[in-house]
C-alpha cells in the first residue's frame, strides 16, 4: 500500500489511525491488519513521523478478511461431502483407461514371472522381470536396496534411479488377472513423469512400494 501523510491526516497521527483509514478504504479490519515498515509495526500508538514516514512512502499490508476465515473453519455440508467421495468414486480403474488398455490387449508376455493373488511376499534376490512398460518393451526392475537405487532395465539402457527421488507408487489389479498389478513409479514431480510397468506379479506389490517408499512413510 503507498501511504500519504496528507491522505491520513499528517505525519502527528498514530499508526492506529492509519489502520482505522485503511479499513474504511478496503473493509479489513484493523485487528486483522499488519503493516510492514523497516519490519512488523507492532506499536499502534506511534506516530508516522516516530515511523519516519515520508511523504507517499510504501508499507507492505498483509491481511486477512474475516470471510475468509469464515469460508475456511465452515465445515463442508453432507451434501458436499457427498458430491466428492462420488466424483472420486467414478475415477475409471487404470486397467479400463485408454493408455493401458492398448497394452494389456497385447496380452500377458510369455516370460511374466508367475503371479499369486492373496499372497506377499519378500522382493526376490533376482531381478522381477517378465513385465513390459507402455510402448510394450520389456522391463525388469532391480532392487539395489544397499545403494538405495532403482534400477529399471530394457532392452535398450538400464536407468539408475535414486529410491529417495521417487515421488510416489500406484497400483491396480488387472481386472481379469488379479494375481498380476499395473504399477506406475512417478519419477518427477508431476503425474507426467510416471513410469508404467505391466504384469507385475502381485505377491511382490507391497514389497516394491516398501522398498521405494519406505514402510513407514513420516507425515508432512
Amino acid at each position: 500500500a503507498v501511504v500519504s501523510t496528507q491522505s491520513t491526516g499528517g505525519e502527528n497521527r498514530t499508526v492506529r489511525d492509519l489502520k482505522d483509514h485503511i479499513e474504511t478504504l478496503t473493509k479489513l479490519p484493523r485487528p486483522m491488519q499488519k503493516l510492514m515498515f523497516k519490519g512488523l509495526v507492532k506499536d499502534e500508538t506511534k506516530t508516522l513521523k516516530d515511523l519516519k514516514l515520508a511523504k507517499n512512502s510504501k508499507m507492505m499490508l498483509v491481511g486477512t478478511m474475516m470471510s475468509d476465515i469464515v469460508a475456511v473453519n465452515t465445515k463442508p455440508s453432507t451434501s458436499e461431502i457427498a458430491e466428492s467421495t462420488g466424483s472420486s468414486s467414478k475415477r475409471e480403474p487404470l486397467c479400463k483407461q485408454k493408455l493401458h488398455v492398448k497394452v494389456l490387449e497385447k496380452g500377458k508376455p510369455e516370460d511374466a514371472m508367475p503371479g499369486m493373488k492373496g499372497v506377499k511376499h519378500s522382493l526376490p534376490t533376482t531381478p522381477i522381470n517378465g513385465m513390459v512398460n507402455k510402448t510394450g518393451g520389456k522391463v525388469r526392475l532391480t532392487f539395489k536396496l544397499e545403494e538405495d537405487s532403482l534400477w529399471i532395465g530394457t532392452k535398450a539402457r538400464t536407468e539408475k534411479v535414486n529410491m529417495s527421488s521417487i515421488r510416489t507408487v500406484v497400483s491396480e489389479p488387472i481386472e481379469d488377472s488379479p494375481e498380476y498389478h499395473i504399477m506406475g513409479i512417478q519419477l518427477g514431480p508431476t503425474e507426467l513423469s510416471m513410469y508404467w510397468v505391466y504384469w507385475v506379479p502381485a505377491q511382490y506389490v507391497d514389497a516394491v512400494k516398501d522398498a521405494i517408499l519406505g514402510k513407514w512413510q513420516p507425515f508432512f
